[in-house]
């Protein structure tokens, strides 16, 4: 599925390729905080699948409670966040944020991860499998 999007302010626009099959919740403690609410959607796409159409992204490196590093990327004006993604060489997959695309509406979360961190009032969303934490 094609997507396009971009940021708050409109200084950054994009353009992807989706698997809409493949959208999912986070409940860390990180996604958390980036977000500003009880959890992030995102989907991934391959960067080869990524095209910025206007602006530049900033990046920020944070180590995830899991210990890995990840790469945090974000509109420099507004600092609406775009992606995360592993660091390091070779090719990349990205977790586009939903809340980002033009097609959000049609982008429906259908897994979670990270439940022993979400929140209490949250429960279990009704039909979305998820897991305790991000394997491996």
């Amino acid at each position: 599925m094609k997507i396009d999007g971009g940021c708050v302010c409109g200084e950054v626009t994009y353009e992807a390729e989706v698997d809409p099959e493949k959208v999912g919740l986070c409940n860390c403690t990180d996604c958390q905080k980036f977000s500003g609410s009880a959890f992030r959607m995102s989907v991934p796409a391959p960067d080869s699948e990524f095209r910025l159409l206007t602006g530049e992204l900033k990046v920020y490196v944070k180590t995830a409670e899991s210990g890995g590093k990840r790469e945090q990327a974000f509109c420099p004006e507004c600092g609406t966040h775009f992606y995360s993604t592993s660091v390091g060489e070779g090719p990349k997959l990205l977790r586009l944020r939903t809340s980002t695309a033009n097609q959000r509406d049609q982008l429906v979360p259908r897994s979670q991860g990270w439940m022993r961190s979400a929140q209490a009032w949250l429960a279990d969303l009704p039909g979305l499998p998820g897991v305790d934490k991000q394997p491996g």
